[in-house]
């Protein structure tokens, strides 16, 4: 079960960051605050009108924590393999040229 909901969040997680990074969500959300600020004289500048905005970016900030820290999770993973990878190929290089090294220093000698 806990592998099911993770694997679901993940899911989730990246399908909203790849959306939410999208210009045209900034400009959705740019809309957003511009419609709420433009009713402003509509509901006379009330508390309620102001706590609309506030509820909703305090939610919305609430949330993206979360998915700015599994994003950053998910990059410090990838960059870890591709580091064991870089490793591995480095330390077979490494091994390849003391090879070759040796094979030339033999070669050497023996003449």
């Amino acid at each position: 079960m806990k592998t099911f909901i993770t694997n679901r969040f993940e899911l989730l997680a990246e399908w909203i960051s790849d959306n939410l990074g999208h210009p045209y969500a900034f400009m959705a959300a740019c809309g957003l605050v511009l419609v709420w600020a433009i009713s402003g004289p509509i509901f006379q500048f009330s508390d309620t009108w102001q706590l609309v905005i506030n509820t909703g970016t305090t939610i919305c900030t609430f949330l993206m924590v979360f998915l700015l820290q599994n994003t950053g999770n998910r990059t410090i993973d990838e960059m870890e393999v591709r580091l064991r990878d870089m490793e591995s190929t480095n330390r077979e290089l490494l091994h390849e040229i003391r090879s070759l090294r040796e094979e030339k220093l033999g070669f050497k000698e023996a003449a």
